[in-house]
């Protein structure tokens, strides 16, 4: 038997009864979908989480505790798992070979192939899905482009297995309306949207009731971007806007793209690194604005400076939409050029005045973490009762 969480919503006897298990993709980097898991795991403590492979280096004491359960990827050599993309055309073998029979629910946090799990007909299957493949669908153009022709086939049968995996899925959950029309459309599956969590450490920080009334930018004056550094984030956008507008620019986190960036970057903008939390909360708590040049599905990044007071820029595409209130809680971009964005930068310190860091903060507490645990925990209850599942 499980222990589940008890907080504001508390689960019924049957589903504190179930034989539960997490699944997600891959445990070799940490970012927001690894703390959606996090979130899971605090609901179903006892759950243990499988994983296509697993670095715990990396994940940095996160998951200390947890029962991780890999799949036989894992016994592969440290060189092809650093560059796990090549292992693509096994992770739908290795995903099905995931023996979970023992299990009545199983939850999978999906990005790309944990969707595919093959599953007793009475174990329900509830995928919560941070975006459908990107590589197969949305940029699988940009994706051929970097392989020879021959891998085109690789593609076409990824994006059959992909499309076949995302029927076994019994109830599907977004991370936002933009990932659940792209469900819809690619899967053609419906699902119920609920927002991934702020953590709870961020809630409840934020600056003093209004901002201040003057701006003389110095050196303490900076703005923040805490991204991992891949090409899709569009770190370079806002790179080179800054690089033209001269004004501090701090950018937190790793990936592979961190070398060409500050290879880019000139004297006014800092690259930090991976940060613990608390080292990232003073980011948060001390800049001027967040920048966030890329599309995402969610973004919690930009949440969790709200959660701070702090405005956002962003652009207007994606899951920024639906978190960000222009002029309220900061502003947009248009277009995915440095011209645009350092346009942003100036109309953000134009309205720098008018933005109330309460107000801000208020609107990320509608993503905090007890509102993720009450919604999870109502949207399974109800499976348990209506379909009398568990």
């Amino acid at each position: 038997m499980l222990t589940i969480c008890q907080g504001l919503n508390p689960p019924s006897l049957k589903l504190r009864r179930a034989r539960v298990a997490l699944v997600h993709d891959y445990l070799i980097r940490f970012g927001g979908a690894e703390r959606v898991v996090l979130a899971l795991r605090k609901i179903f403590p006892k759950a243990p989480i499988y994983t296509l492979l697993y670095d715990e280096k990396k994940m940095g004491g996160f998951f200390k505790g947890a029962e991780i359960r890999t799949s036989f990827l894992q016994k592969f050599p440290k060189f092809l798992k650093k560059r796990y993309q090549v292992l693509a055309p096994l992770m739908p073998s290795a995903i099905e070979s995931l023996d979970l029979r023992e299990f009545d629910l199983v939850i999978s946090s999906c990005s790309d192939f944990s969707k595919g799990l093959v599953l007793r007909p009475k174990t329900v299957h509830i995928c919560y899905c941070h975006s459908p493949t990107r590589f197969l669908w949305d940029y699988t153009y940009q994706f051929q482009s970097r392989f020879p022709r021959l891998r085109k086939i690789l593609f076409h049968y990824l994006r059959l297995w992909d499309r076949a995996a995302a029927n076994r899925v019994d109830y599907f959950i977004a991370n936002s309306k933009t990932t659940a029309l792209r469900i819809k459309k690619y899967y053609g599956q419906e699902s119920r949207v609920i927002y991934p969590p702020v953590q709870s450490i961020r809630i409840g920080q934020a600056a003093e009731k209004h901002l201040p009334r003057s701006l003389k930018l110095g050196l303490s004056d900076y703005f923040l971007i805490v991204s991992q550094l891949t090409p899709y984030k569009q770190i370079d956008l806002a790179i080179e806007a800054f690089n033209k507008l001269e004004l501090p620019l701090v950018i937190i986190g790793e990936g592979k793209d961190k070398k060409r960036l500050e290879e880019m970057a000139k004297k006014n903008i800092r690259f930090l690194g991976f940060l613990p939390d608390e080292a990232v909360n003073q980011y948060y708590q001390n800049c001027l604005g967040f920048v966030f040049p890329g599309e995402d599905d969610f973004g919690i990044a930009p949440v969790e400076a709200m959660s701070f007071g702090k405005p956002v820029l962003a652009f207007r595409a994606g899951g920024a939409i639906e978190t960000v209130l222009e002029g309220m809680t900061g502003e947009f971009f248009d277009e995915p050029a440095p011209e645009a964005l350092a346009d942003g930068v100036r109309r953000l310190l134009m309205n720098f005045n008018n933005y109330s860091s309460a107000f801000i903060h208020k609107r990320a507490e509608k993503f905090s973490e007890e509102r993720f645990e009450k919604e999870i925990v109502e949207f399974i209850e109800k499976i348990c009762y209506s379909e009398n599942s568990l």
